[in-house]
């Protein structure tokens, strides 16, 4: 019988490197003690491993400070199977030298792995299958002290293979990949796009697996993440409900045409307006790639930062490409525009002037009131239901200064 074709590729691959490297002659001439010594530029460096799991990280993680008190380094590694052959991912760990930062395995690792276009939960990636892991590493300092964050981070990944082909690649081979240095850009400082009480960040960072935090574009050759912070404000009333009457009716929320405000001082990039309101509850269809957003504006806010509003009201849009907003301007009015199912305000931060194709980045808002936490994201499709918010009991709120919010905090924006 034949053997493998994805064998016999990797026999003859470690054959060559082998005959490569040999000095042997026909007249069986032997090897100097000089010729045969390892070169002085090489000696320390990294020995070759056979890793059948490649990984790498798509954007250098940046440190953010959030309503936890802790330090967030939010990314994705990028893991393909190299082989012929079915590979189980067993862990993911993430060090900084001899410190583990963060370990997933099981259940927890899956949640957080998705193979590229496939929508669930795994840690089986199939022959040549690439695929996320969204990682959330989170850095904690003692009481009152600001958190170490580490200048680089690498990943050791140990996986299974269905057919192992020792001894150079065991059942279980536990890698050392990816080695990122972490980014040394700082978050943009802001005010709130927003004013009143009862604003939930809902389906934005970083732990739980949001449609923001997951969405991967890939355009133009390459994978972005630019909604990895982004934020969809919900409001709700006194009674703790969204709307009130029928939900699918865009006036039933009371929040639907609220002011929108520039985060910070600066030019006007570019404009979308024109585009009608979509019947809530309902999902959009037959959007071209640049719809997505809705009305929108975005905005360049300095030091490599664009603002992103995007499902702006219908006919709202105050500003135009090149207008110089000051911070706290009125640009247009929360709306229910492009791919929406409900009226919301989509808002992110992001390293280029196109809303998906650029790198989500981090940011903070300059104060602002904590009123609580939403108990799940499961909560949140009830809340669009028209039943009231399930907020975490005994909460105390709590202002907050120059941190990020994180998915299912409620707020109070004051702008004065």
């Amino acid at each position: 019988m034949k053997p493998p074709m994805h064998r016999i590729a990797v026999l003859v691959g470690a054959l060559a490197l082998l005959a490569g490297c040999s000095n042997s002659t026909e007249s069986g001439t032997q090897t100097s003690e000089s010729e045969s010594s390892t070169p002085a530029s090489s000696a320390d460096a990294e020995p070759s491993a056979a890793t059948p799991m490649l990984g790498r990280v798509l954007a250098a993680p940046i440190p953010v400070p959030a309503t936890d008190g802790k330090v967030h380094l939010a990314y994705e590694l990028n893991l393909t199977n190299s082989l012929g052959q079915e590979i189980t991912v067993e862990s993911v760990t993430v060090n900084a030298g001899d410190r583990k930062l963060l370990s997933l395995s099981g259940d927890d690792l899956a949640d957080k792995t998705r193979i590229l276009g496939a929508p669930d939960p795994t840690t089986k990636f199939g022959p040549a299958q690439s695929g996320l892991v969204w990682l959330d590493v989170v850095i904690d300092g003692a009481e009152g002290a600001t958190p170490a964050v580490p200048e680089e981070l690498s990943h050791t990944v140990v996986v299974n293979l269905t057919k192992p082909m020792p001894p150079i690649m065991p059942a279980t081979v536990a890698e050392d990949i990816a080695k990122v240095t972490v980014s040394t850009h700082k978050p943009a400082v802001i005010a709130p796009p927003l004013d009143g009480p009862n604003w939930l960040s809902a389906n934005s960072c970083c732990d739980v697996m949001t449609p923001h935090r997951m969405a991967a574009n890939p355009l133009n050759g390459e994978l972005w993440i630019s909604e990895r912070f982004g934020i969809d404000y919900l409001q709700f009333g006194e009674d703790g409900t969204a709307f009130r009457g029928d939900g699918t009716k865009n006036e039933s929320y009371q929040f639907f045409g609220d002011d929108i405000y520039a985060v910070a001082d600066g030019p006007v990039v570019s404009v979308l307006d024109g585009m009608p309101e979509q019947v809530p509850l309902t999902d959009a269809t037959g959007l071209k790639v640049e719809e997505y957003g809705g009305n929108h504006v975005v905005q360049d806010i300095g030091g490599g930062n664009y603002a992103f509003y995007a499902h702006l009201k219908t006919g709202s849009v105050k500003v135009k490409p090149g207008d110089k907003l000051s911070t706290g301007q009125v640009l247009g009015n929360l709306g229910n525009s492009g791919n929406s199912s409900a009226p919301h305000l989509h808002f992110h931060i992001m390293d280029g002037p196109d809303f998906l194709k650029a790198n989500g980045l981090p940011f903070v808002f300059d104060s602002f009131k904590l009123d609580g936490r939403m108990v799940s994201q499961d909560d949140v499709v009830p809340l669009l239901e028209g039943k009231p918010i399930n907020l975490e009991p005994g909460f105390a709120p709590r202002d907050e200064t120059n941190v990020s919010p994180l998915v299912l905090d409620v707020m109070t924006y004051d702008l004065g």
